[in-house]
């Protein structure tokens, strides 16, 4: 038996004693990719397990996370820090190995998925980030950033939205570095692939501006080689739709039932009788010497990659130089930048927001970002920065168009790609489209800077379908990440300092119409909220607030103070709030009060963790009808007369 057949005969034994032991996972398409894994780890996947995160690394991505078995036992055989043990635990309590990859959990493992499709989408970034870094710092003979970003996708993966918005940007693009390897077994969970999709997948790809490459012997080594070869050739994003069988081998090979059962004792004995394996958890030498053979491949092009970078540092010193500051944040001085608050009097929150966006991005070539199709009206632009497509890899606007799910997911990719700082915006609305890349991007604590404006009611004439409401309390409940909603362009800076000090996930969430002027406090905004009006004595009513209701507070406060001792609270962020000691956050709170309030322009129900059983919350009850701002504002009861009758009846 040929070696390349013998290892790929215990990478799926090993596969599937992993499966077997655990009890559960995904047998089926774990055996199925396994000849198309094999071949991209042995013969093209540019990687060194001495220093996994080197900078000219080939990048994979497993967006059919739920086939991690396989991608675990590759790592294991090629030399990453996975054991045999870190196998036998597979989908334990603490283990190297869970059930669906995991970031900065296993070694090698570049993005977390199991959220089918965010993979694919994650992938596209990867793939941008990679043009941009080619464009700025190649140079004649010295092609420094030359690597390839594959991504394994399933049927599922390419049924979701997510992945065909950023398939269909990916090819408008061209990132010809892109390869998509599509495990194409007619199968899903349920049944057969054609009991929910008939389309032709080849032709619409290519429709999309991408290269299709065939490999009708998807579970054959050899044919899987040469078609990734093939992909590799390609002036354009490749997909390679590998026509394969889901469980091969096993009884139930081909069908729906072996998608995601652990075999028996008993078929598992059966099966590795078929694979001539007869020991358990065992890697023979020349099978171990086979594999090692790559991994050291890589580590030596690693070396070449290292000897040529010096050679480009003598010949190309100041575009040397520019390479290594990159990613240097020292230049920053945001304190510096908060006495520029004059600029921004009368101005909206999104427009305080393109102000202070531009000043940062003048420092930090790092920044790169785009919006939905709503450049213009969320004012998100870095000035003078040109748009970034095919024919201007330096452009730093990126166009992501009307795809708010494969926008935020693939600002993830940028983020992970290295330490770039990506941003994307659209609506505050519109938020919802993007909650699971949002999630996954508080999972892996991608640097990723979400920014929503047209942030309430206030919006007015676009209606209901426009007027968020239920957002703010759907960011606020991801674990992970830091929502800020300022009052001025104070707080505003300092949220940008808390999200470049500490990173992201991090949303801004900001106004569309002009603010009044409320004299927000930079310092004291840090700490996520903090007294902006202290009472004269001690607090009969404390008011807590946030974004455009911080002057609403203040204005109410003036009205009450006629009979009553008042205190204003500013909350940009409670979660950073949440993070400061138990003494400051009593202190801002003022428990003793006789009524605390809070006001905010959406259904939030965070707000009872500090207004207590007893408290007023005048928030948003129901969607508003359509109308100038002010108005449907004001008739939702957003105004000093109607806030000040309500807590005037709550005191007696």
């Amino acid at each position: 038996m040929k070696i390349a057949d013998k290892t790929l005969n215990y990478v799926k034994s090993l596969t599937a004693q992993s499966i077997s032991n655990a009890g559960s996972g995904h047998t089926g398409s774990s055996l199925g990719v396994s000849a198309m894994m094999l071949a991209l780890f042995k013969n093209h996947y540019n990687f060194d397990i001495s220093d996994t995160d080197y900078l000219n690394r080939d990048r994979f991505v497993l967006s059919a996370g739920h086939a991690c078995p396989v991608y675990y036992t590759l790592l294991s055989l090629f030399g990453f820090d996975v054991s045999l043990q870190d196998l036998k635990s597979l989908r334990a309590m603490g283990s190297k190995t869970p059930g669906h990859p995991e970031t900065k959990t296993t070694n090698g493992v570049e993005v977390s998925t199991g959220l089918s499709g965010q993979g694919v989408a994650n992938a596209v970034g990867m793939a941008i980030a990679q043009t941009i870094m080619a464009e700025r710092f190649n140079s004649v003979g010295f092609s420094i950033i030359n690597h390839y970003t594959y991504c394994l996708a399933g049927d599922g993966c390419l049924m979701e939205g997510v992945a065909q918005e950023a398939c269909s940007l990916a090819g408008t693009l061209n990132l010809n570095k892109l390869i998509l390897l599509y495990d194409a077994n007619d199968v899903t969970m349920d049944g057969s692939i054609t009991l929910v999709n008939r389309e032709n997948v080849a032709k619409k790809f290519k429709a999309m501006g991408w290269k299709v490459v065939h490999c009708y012997k998807g579970n054959d080594f050899n044919a899987c080689s040469r078609a990734i070869a093939k992909a590799k050739s390609s002036n354009k994003p490749c997909i390679i739709i590998f026509k394969t069988t889901s469980g091969i081998g096993t009884a139930k090979e081909g069908t729906s039932s072996i998608h995601g059962i652990a075999l028996s004792q008993e078929e598992l004995k059966i099966f590795n009788k078929k694979m001539g394996v007869y020991e358990n958890f065992y890697v023979p030498n020349d099978v171990r010497d086979w594999c090692m053979a790559s991994s050291r491949i890589g580590k030596l092009n690693h070396e070449k990659w290292n000897q040529d970078l010096a050679v480009y540092a003598t010949s190309n010193p100041d575009l040397y130089r520019q390479f290594t500051t990159f990613f240097d944040k020292k230049k920053l001085d945001i304190d510096k930048l908060s006495r520029n608050a004059y600029k921004w009097e009368g101005l909206s929150g999104k427009d305080i927001n393109k102000i202070v966006l531009n000043e940062i991005c003048e420092k930090l070539y790092q920044v790169v970002g785009g919006t939905a199709d709503v450049t213009q009206q969320s004012s998100t632009i870095i000035e003078n920065a040109g748009n970034y497509n095919v024919g201007n890899r330096r452009g730093r606007n990126i166009h992501f168009g009307v795809r708010e799910h494969a926008m935020g997911a693939i600002v993830n990719g940028i983020s992970l790609y290295e330490d770039f700082i990506p941003f994307c915006a659209t609506f505050l609305s519109f938020s919802s489209y993007m909650l699971p890349s949002i999630r996954m991007a508080s999972l892996m604590n991608c640097n990723s800077l979400f920014i929503f404006t047209h942030d309430s009611i206030h919006v007015g004439k676009d209606g209901p379908t426009h007027q968020p409401i239920e957002e703010l309390g759907q960011l606020r409940s991801i674990v992970g990440l830091t929502t800020f909603r300022p009052c001025d362009g104070n707080e505003l800076l300092a949220g940008y300092k808390y999200f470049l000090r500490e990173g992201g996930p991090f949303a801004f969430v900001l106004s569309k119409q002009n603010m009044e002027v409320v004299d927000g406090r930079y310092k004291d905004a840090e700490m996520g909220g903090y007294i902006l009006k202290p009472a004269r004595k001690d607090a009969d009513v404390v008011i807590y607030a946030t974004g455009s209701e911080v002057a609403l507070a203040l204005n109410v406060a003036k009205e009450l103070e006629k009979k009553y001792d008042v205190s204003v609270v500013s909350m940009p962020s409670m979660e950073i709030f949440e993070k400061q000691s138990t003494l400051y956050k009593n202190k801002v709170l003022q428990k003793n009060a006789s009524l605390r309030v809070a006001i905010e322009a959406s259904n939030d129900s965070n707000w009872y963790k500090y207004i207590g059983e007893n408290g007023l919350f005048i928030g948003v009850e129901d969607y508003q009808s359509s109308g100038e701002g002010k108005e449907v504002y004001s008739k939702a009861g957003f105004n000093v007369r109607d806030i000040v009758r309500k807590i005037s009846k709550k005191l007696y």
